[in-house]
């Protein structure tokens, strides 16, 4: 369900929290009795997801979502990346968000989606805001997230977060059908991070509650 190149190996890494939540976001690790609501949400979104998920260019079958599932516990296990389903108040699958390590052992890269039917209401601001958390909790030095550059909502996460605009490159793999192959980058420390007010990012609190 992520874009982009092959993930990291640090396994000696401590592992993210299985749960975090702000209260409003409920952010858990993938099982896999999700297949169901998980095929739901996407196969209902693919309009809205192709143009920037090469993941769901051409449609997404029950293979697809098997498969995905398979590699996020793999993949969790082994300290390569951390796949959380945005669940709602009645438990319903909204969308994905990730920690990737792919940048190597003092990052981490965000990535997320978001199904169609939830978008406007701030909630991958708020996914991103705790894994953003989480991610310093663990001692990372920096957060990093990239997008296509034609894809305008992604980019308004960060800018929301107030992480730094850092530089375009060209994207690493084929996107969707709407991709341009540029990624814009985006940067934010842990400094920068604790220091600024629980405001800054709007109605999305400076602090996330978290549980296992």
């Amino acid at each position: 369900m992520r874009s982009g190149g092959p993930v990291g190996h640090h396994r000696s890494m401590i592992e993210p929290a299985t749960e975090l939540t702000d209260g409003v976001v409920l952010l858990r690790r993938w099982r896999a009795d999700d297949l169901e609501p998980l095929l739901h949400v996407v196969q209902d979104s693919l309009a809205h997801l192709e143009p920037f998920m090469p993941w769901a260019v051409g449609g997404y079958s029950q293979d697809d979502g098997v498969r995905f599932l398979r590699d996020a516990e793999r993949q969790w296990s082994a300290g390569e990346a951390f796949d959380y389903a945005n669940v709602g108040a009645d438990g319903e699958i909204l969308g994905a968000a990730s920690l990737m390590t792919r940048l190597g052992p003092g990052a981490f890269e965000i990535g997320y989606w978001i199904g169609r039917r939830h978008t406007g209401h701030g909630l991958v601001t708020r996914a991103a805001a705790l894994l953003t958390t989480e991610a310093f909790r663990l001692g990372r030095e920096r957060v990093e997230i990239r997008h296509d550059q034609a894809n305008v909502r992604s980019g308004l996460v960060p800018q929301r977060l107030g992480f730094t605009r850092s530089g375009t490159a060209p994207a690493e793999l084929p996107g969707g059908t709407a991709s341009t192959g540029v990624h814009v980058h985006w940067r934010m420390t842990a400094e920068v991070w604790a220091s600024r007010d629980s405001g800054a990012a709007g109605t999305v609190p400076g602090a996330a509650g978290r549980g296992r």
